[in-house]
């Protein structure tokens, strides 16, 4: 009985050779040229992988360890494709979706994806704009105490979330006027929980790395220990491989 696939990605022929990489459950990961297009796999030892963070992270992986071994131009497959045979590969992405690979091919070349997610404690914010505004913090002084109606309630809340909402904002322009313009393409996530403010994802130079880092850093000085920065300097593509 032929065993069952797991791919993870999909490089340009010639691909990689002798990667000697371990996939998910362990399993040596191999490489398959099918129409031009070289997949990375191996053989699934489930029938449907649940998407586990041990599981996701041994994706993630076996993708960016072949990226360091010098194989850049990759496009990632989503987690859990489990494939019966080539065949269906052949008839479901690499025949009609040909010229669609290529092009994604020829985007990727010579770049990497790198990316933020900048955090802040709310509280703290809060804190710091109430010492910066006196009139906001003024007005809620002289109703601290107080027996409010719902339209004071309201009023007072709308201008704190305003003034809140204004501060986040300045904060993400000083990260696009900083990091935009080394990208070639940026694409903007939602963030992921309260305390995310702002989740980015940007196309580079694969050599415009160092510099890209440093301008990481010179945000992280700019703003003290008023946000966390969670950088990712090398990740496979995954926001900038989607077909159309």
């Amino acid at each position: 009985m032929t065993p069952e696939l797991y791919l993870y990605g999909i490089f340009p022929s010639p691909g990689p050779k002798d990667l000697n990489l371990q996939g998910l459950d362990k399993q040596p990961v191999q490489t398959q040229d099918i129409d031009g297009f070289v997949f990375l796999y191996s053989e699934a030892q489930q029938v449907r992988y649940l998407p586990s963070r041990k599981n996701l992270l041994s994706h993630e992986r076996v993708l960016e360890q072949a990226m360091e071994l010098g194989h850049r131009t990759l496009l990632p497959l989503q987690f859990g494709l489990v494939i019966n045979n080539w065949e269906s590969v052949r008839e479901n992405l690499t025949v009609p979706k040909e010229q669609d690979l290529k092009q994604l091919f020829s985007k990727l070349e010579g770049c990497r994806e790198v990316s933020i997610k900048v955090l802040w404690d709310q509280d703290s914010e809060l804190e710091k704009l109430m010492k910066e505004n006196t009139t906001l913090q003024a007005e809620r002084d002289r109703l601290e105490g107080k027996t409010l109606s719902m339209d004071e309630v309201v009023k007072i809340g709308q201008a704190i979330e305003r003034a809140i909402t204004s501060q986040k904002q300045h904060i993400i322009e000083s990260i696009r006027e900083t990091l935009n313009p080394l990208a070639i393409e940026v694409i903007e996530n939602d963030p992921m929980g309260e305390a995310m403010i702002y989740n980015t994802a940007y196309l580079i130079p694969w050599d415009a790395e160092p510099q890209f880092g440093e301008k990481v850093e010179a945000l992280d000085r700019q703003f003290e220990n008023r946000l966390r920065i969670r950088y990712n300097n090398l990740t496979a593509p995954f926001n900038f491989a989607q077909l159309g």
